[in-house]
């Protein structure tokens, strides 16, 4: 009995900060951010507003990154007329020259971005895993944040509620 109460209190702490910390993430706003593309298009995070915005932190060598390139292609091509944007973000530490040669194989649809100074991760509270995923509302309130593989089946279920 003496361990069980001892036990009560720091699970009830850790619940409390468990689901504070999930309301307050679940609220959080894009950050304020210019992405540059491979090919030096500016897309402003602000400029989106009013689309459905899915942003994937990834690199050339992270296996399940690569594995689930192909459906995030799908996804997008499937919703990109409703108003869903994708935009691809290569990690600091990935070579830019591959990350160009990755896109540029696989005709990626969508912008493509090498974060070389890291300010983008950064600006995403220190993306250090890949792969990591943010999902926003047309808002630009946060829907989804994920590390690891994405939930291809969940993803669509939650783009056909926010772009109906």
């Amino acid at each position: 009995m003496i361990k069980f109460k001892k036990l009560v209190l720091p699970v009830a702490i850790l619940a409390i900060l468990a689901f504070a910390g999930f309301t307050y993430n679940r609220n959080m706003q894009a950050p304020d951010v210019v992405f540059t593309t491979i090919v030096g298009k500016k897309i402003n995070m602000v400029d989106l507003k009013g689309k459905v915005v899915l942003v994937n932190f990834w690199s050339t060598d992270c296996g399940v990154c690569v594995k689930e390139m192909p459906n995030l292609v799908n996804t997008y091509n499937a919703y990109k007329s409703k108003g869903f944007e994708v935009i691809a973000v290569a990690m600091p530490y990935d070579p830019p020259a591959q990350v160009l040669n990755y896109a540029t194989q696989k005709a990626l649809p969508f912008p493509v971005m090498h974060d070389g100074f890291g300010e983008i991760t950064d600006k995403f509270g220190g993306v250090h895993l890949t792969p990591t995923t943010y999902i926003f509302d047309k808002l630009g309130k946060r829907l989804q944040y994920t590390i690891g593989a994405l939930n291809f089946v969940n993803l669509n279920q939650l783009l056909d509620k926010e772009l109906s």
